[in-house]
């Protein structure tokens, strides 16, 4: 079972509009400088519960309250303990949340993942990639921690990045 160490269902900071936001348990790089090392380990926090997955689809959902999607953080989503758990969350946000994307920040990078990992990506908007190297850190980046991360889109979202940031492939923005 995947355990979760936070559930905004309000979140304006972890992506783009309001959000969802979970964030997961599990984390293998332990970054020097980490803002959230409390979530490194697989059996701490509580356990992501079949009703907390139902809160979230509701929340994605709810018109009173419009969410622009979901970011998936932690800890890593990437985790191996993770992966099925994220993979199945996100088929099922991509199903029954029509219109909603999905971002997932995570330590490794693109090349490093396994094909496990890649399967979760055919269902995700954006990635964000890297570890947090805090000699790299910079304050002014939006949606990253660390110069060295690289922001990956994945599918063409409402936001996108600013044409002179998209490279000939459309797929990547990074600084």
């Amino acid at each position: 079972m995947m355990r979760i160490h936070g559930y905004y269902d309000i979140d304006v900071v972890n992506g783009p509009g309001t959000r969802c936001s979970l964030f997961v348990a599990g984390c293998e790089h332990q970054c020097r400088g980490c803002y959230n090392p409390r979530t490194w380990r697989t059996d701490t926090g509580t356990p992501f519960t079949l009703q907390m997955e139902e809160q979230l689809i509701a929340d994605l959902n709810d018109t009173r309250v419009p969410r622009q999607g979901l970011s998936l953080s932690g800890g890593d989503p990437l985790h191996p303990h993770n992966v099925p758990h994220i993979r199945r969350l996100v088929r099922r946000v991509r199903r029954d949340c029509p219109g909603k994307d999905i971002w997932l920040w995570t330590g490794y990078e693109l090349a490093e993942l396994s094909a496990a990992q890649r399967v979760i990506l055919d269902a995700i908007d954006v990635l964000v990639d890297g570890r947090f190297v805090e000699a790299e850190k910079d304050a002014k980046l939006q949606w990253r921690g660390s110069r060295n991360q690289t922001i990956w889109w994945l599918r063409l979202l409402p936001l996108t990045p600013p044409a002179e940031d998209i490279t000939s492939s459309g797929l990547r923005f990074s600084h």
